[in-house]
Parts: C-alpha cells; sequence; structure tokens
C-alpha cells in the first residue's frame, strides 16, 4: 500500500513537473516568436498611442475615435503591412506605460512621440526617424519666462513622467523645481490652474496644446533634438524592416506628407 502511494505521488509530481515544462515552454516560445508573422496571422496590427496629445493621438469624447499625426500615420503603416488601414487596433499608452505594455506583449508597436534615444534602445528596437522634434517651454501670455536660460529656484517646471522631457530639464535647469504629472493633459490643466511657471515636453506637443488655450504659447525655442521613432519589442528585425518599408512607401508616395499637412500647425 505504501509503495502504491509512493508511486502515485511521483506520478504527481512527474506531471506537474511536464506542464510546469510545457508553460514555460510556451512562455518562451510567445517571448521568441515573429510579432511581424503573429501580426499577418491576426490580420491586424496592434498599436499603442496617445489618448492626451493633441495633434498626435487624442481622442473625441464625442466619437469615441482617436485622432492625430500618429493615428494616421499607424493607419498607413497597417495598409502596407496588412493591406487595409481599417485592420488596426489602438491601445492607450502614457510615456509611463508604453514599454511595459509592450515587453508584455499587450501591443505589437509604440507609435506615441516617443523620441529615440539610447538608453530606450537598451529596451526596445526602433525604427527610422519619422518625426522631427525638439523640446521647448509653453507660458501664459504675457509671463515673464522667455528662454530656458529664465528657469531658476524659484521656477516650478511641469512635465510628464516617463518622458525623456524630465530628464531633459533637470539636466538643462538644474535649480528649477520639477513637478512631475501622470500625462500630458493633467499637466496642462495644471499649468492653468497656476500649479507651475512653465510646462515643458516636445514642441510638437505643446503646439497641440496652444492650440486649445490661444492664452498660452511657447517661449525660447527648442533646446534639445527629440527625433520620435515607433519602437516595437527587441530583436523584432523583420518588423522593424516592415515598418520602415512603409514608411518610405507613404513618404515616396506623398500620403506622409499629406498627413504632416493636415495635422502639424508649422506656423
Amino acid at each position: 500500500m505504501r509503495k502504491l502511494k509512493r508511486l502515485s505521488v511521483l506520478a504527481v509530481i512527474a506531471l506537474l513537473s511536464i506542464i510546469l515544462l510545457a508553460a514555460c515552454g510556451s512562455s518562451s516560445d510567445k517571448e521568441s516568436g515573429n510579432v511581424l508573422e503573429t501580426i499577418k496571422d491576426r490580420d491586424k496590427i496592434i498599436f499603442g498611442v496617445k489618448y492626451d496629445t493633441r495633434l498626435f493621438g487624442l481622442k473625441d469624447p464625442a466619437s469615441g475615435e482617436v485622432e492625430g499625426f500618429d493615428i494616421d500615420i499607424a493607419k498607413q503603416i497597417a495598409k502596407e503591412i496588412v493591406s487595409d488601414e481599417t485592420k488596426v487596433e489602438f491601445v492607450e499608452v502614457t510615456s509611463k506605460t508604453r514599454i511595459p505594455l509592450l515587453n508584455k506583449g499587450d501591443i505589437d508597436a509604440i507609435i506615441a512621440t516617443m523620441t529615440i534615444s539610447e538608453e530606450r534602445k537598451k529596451e526596445v528596437d526602433f525604427s527610422d526617424v519619422y518625426f522631427e522634434a525638439g523640446q521647448s517651454l509653453l507660458v501664459k501670455n504675457g509671463s515673464p519666462i522667455e528662454s530656458i536660460d529664465d528657469l531658476t529656484k524659484d521656477t516650478t517646471v511641469l512635465a510628464v513622467k516617463g518622458s525623456t522631457s524630465t530628464d531633459n530639464i533637470r539636466e538643462a535647469a538644474p535649480d528649477a523645481q520639477v513637478l512631475e504629472f501622470e500625462n500630458y493633459q493633467e499637466a496642462f490643466t495644471a499649468l492653468k490652474s497656476g500649479q507651475g511657471d512653465t510646462l515643458t515636453t516636445d514642441n510638437s506637443i505643446l503646439l497641440g496644446m496652444a492650440s486649445e488655450d490661444d492664452s498660452f504659447g511657447l517661449v525660447g525655442g527648442t533646446f534639445t533634438d527629440e527625433p520620435y521613432g515607433i519602437a516595437v519589442k527587441k530583436g523584432q528585425k523583420e518588423l522593424v524592416d516592415a515598418i520602415n518599408d512603409a514608411l518610405t512607401t507613404i513618404k515616396d508616395n506623398g500620403k506622409y506628407d499629406e498627413i504632416y499637412n493636415e495635422w502639424i500647425k508649422t506656423e
């Protein structure tokens, strides 16, 4: 009887070991899988995008649709990769959540005003540059702040968590106080309510805020270069190549310029 019980226990342990190994194998397969093939098999590409960034990715509360430059570029990439711009799904990300969601596998790629940096290249792979931006300052009209040189220990600068802007402003104006928020809408609301003296991020994003409320404007030009790229999981060269090919196509056929002129207010 004891021998039978022992054999039963060993059998259960062996079965559990097989299940655990299979689970680990499945996880490993998922992590090392070809995302481009997954996209084509699914017949849909899933992008992480901003929902709170006017001109680039902003959700319309009335229609429930997300609109902007990044959104339209993503649709054209979907058209090139899965032959239909409607075969795309958008998942909301913030500067803080976008890389974790990508690496978790919830999204296939990030197109969300994301600056290509050496630090981020350690975590993700990037496409070619699809938009050239630069960090600037947004202030209320009439503010004494006219450039980065006017930021002192008595200045409160508003920024967004997880963005390169936060690191850049601490380096460019080390004496200034930096107050961070979860997203751009919260940061802009804080600026309008007087919680800070200026808001800093890429000029492209600040232009969207200024277009929303003309009592605010950009000052001082740009003090960094912020090349935007589309991020994918590390090692997904096939997907990076497919995205780059799509970007080349839409630049060559004029679609990129059409989207740019629709959304970006160069004045």
